[in-house]
């Protein structure tokens, strides 16, 4: 895909427009977020619990050692779903809670949990949507080499393998990877998200054997799956805009989406690495001897639904000699660089938006603007928005309350857009809110709140905000409620 155009507006539809018959409603979590239990039950640390173990490179020191405790109260918050009507829930599998060593046999400890978990699920009518990685790794094999070894795939077909053995049965819906480009790129090359490690040439080499991974598991679950399940995979995609329409940002546009999108949209959708991306990262990688012959077909393999991850725009611009360059952490402006082979981009933040407490732009256009490139891209594959939502500075009044009126004006904004984009022909399958709960936001620690329930990590008191009921309105009527000025 190439996002290289200006922003679109397009215009509104109608108020009263339904979403489609079968339109999926859920809200999403990951692993190391929420679950807690960090040594129980035969788990062993990921590459997150190192990091966050590193001083400097989690705030405050947090640790998702008991993060939400999810993994004691789960049953609790299968009962919260349900009463806010979801009809689905996208969780991820912790790997070396269910494999520690990242080989070998399972820990049936390990996989008792997520049964229990899908039965718990499916008892309360919700659908279970399961994530085999999101983001963290068996340290082992991190020690071994990680994701820059291609020996990581066979253990990720492996893994594979033990959890589609373990809940084929009663799981319809199987993700092979959350967001691949931050594994690649935030972990290899920018080192600001586990393992740490600042290495351009092994963030590519990561890359690539994450798309290997994605295709290998890919066909292990269409082996042993019933023919009824769906397979997907799940891009934080990004919606890249030059800052002006010279040939020199055009092209600052260009080489982000190569390196941002179409690194994993080329080879899992079209079966090809874009030539442009070889062009810009050849001096840091040999393509030649990473890719293998069988590569690109392994990794091409169709997938059922492609999974959209999207928060806010990706601005960028050539900078002028002698001006420096910001840089971007995949979602907001950062002082660091995952880009490989756009070594000098400037990022920028879009004047006169709104921004969450991440300081990120609210921009419900790009939203719609992406669903309708990945349409125009690639006709004819379903979609569905897998993750998004904002951080507040959201805290408890002394009525005990969480009114959050931005978040719901956020998620109002963006349900607009994926409802528009579905108008003008997005087959758009389904939503899913980020995040169920307040939980450990990676290097921020516990200081941002995602969540639609707040968590009182003291207490573990989990305490449903406005929004949270304003979705289960949503949701109710498969439609968006008015607006106060409509």
């Amino acid at each position: 895909m190439t996002a290289v155009r200006p922003d679109i507006a397009p215009q509104r539809a109608p108020e009263a427009t339904n979403f489609p018959t079968g339109f999926v409603w859920g809200a999403a979590t990951a692993a190391y977020q929420i679950e807690g239990a960090a040594a129980e039950d035969g788990r062993t640390p990921s590459i997150w619990d190192t990091f966050s173990r590193t001083p400097g490179k989690v705030r405050n020191g947090d640790t998702g050692d008991i993060a939400a405790d999810h993994y004691h109260r789960y049953r609790d918050d299968v009962q919260l779903m349900k009463q806010l009507g979801l009809k689905a829930y996208r969780f991820s599998i912790s790997w070396s809670r269910v494999q520690p060593t990242g080989r070998g046999p399972a820990v049936e400890r390990g996989l008792d949990f997520y049964r229990r978990l899908v039965d718990e699920l499916l008892e309360a009518g919700i659908t279970p949507v399961a994530t085999l990685y999101h983001w963290d790794l068996p340290q082992e094999l991190e020690d071994a080499g990680g994701w820059p070894q291609r020996v990581t795939t066979d253990r990720f077909a492996d893994y594979t393998a033990i959890m589609a053995g373990a809940l084929g049965d009663r799981v319809g819906m199987w993700t092979t990877f959350n967001e691949p480009w931050c594994s690649a790129f935030l972990g290899y090359g920018s080192g600001v998200h586990a393992p740490g490690r600042t290495e351009a040439a092994s963030a590519l080499r990561a890359a690539h054997h994450l798309n290997l991974a994605h295709g290998r598991a890919t066909e292990v679950l269409r082996g042993q799956l019933p023919a009824s399940a769906q397979t997907s995979v799940t891009l934080n995609l990004h919606q890249v805009r030059p800052l002006t329409d010279s040939a020199a940002d055009v092209d600052a546009a260009r080489r982000i989406d190569a390196v941002g999108n179409r690194v994993f949209t080329g080879p899992m959708l079209r079966g090809e690495y874009p030539e442009d991306l070889i062009a810009d990262t050849s001096h840091i990688v040999d393509w030649s001897q990473l890719v293998h012959d069988g590569d690109l077909a392994a990794i091409s393999r169709p997938v059922d639904v492609l999974g959209i991850n999207y928060y806010t725009p990706t601005l960028v611009s050539t900078p002028a000699e002698g001006v420096g360059d910001s840089r971007n952490d995949g979602h907001g402006v950062s002082d660091y660089s995952p880009w490989p082979g756009s070594e000098h981009v400037a990022f920028h933040l879009a004047e006169g938006k709104e921004r969450t407490a991440m300081n990120w732009a609210i921009d419900p256009n790009g939203l719609y603007n992406l669903l309708m490139d990945v349409t125009r891209d690639h006709p004819g594959l379903p979609l569905m928005v897998t993750e998004n939502g904002a951080a507040f500075d959201d805290y408890v009044s002394p009525e005990g309350r969480v009114e959050d009126p931005e978040r719901i004006e956020y998620l109002h904004g963006h349900l607009d857009a994926v409802q528009r984009a579905i108008a003008d022909g997005a087959d758009v399958r389904g939503y899913f809110l980020w995040s169920l709960m307040d939980n450990f936001e990676w290097g921020y620690g516990y200081s941002k709140r995602f969540g639609a329930v707040y968590v009182d990590y003291a207490s573990q008191r989990r305490i449903p905000k406005a929004s949270a009921h304003w979705y289960a309105d949503v949701i109710r009527r498969h439609a968006l409620p008015p607006t106060d000025a409509s």
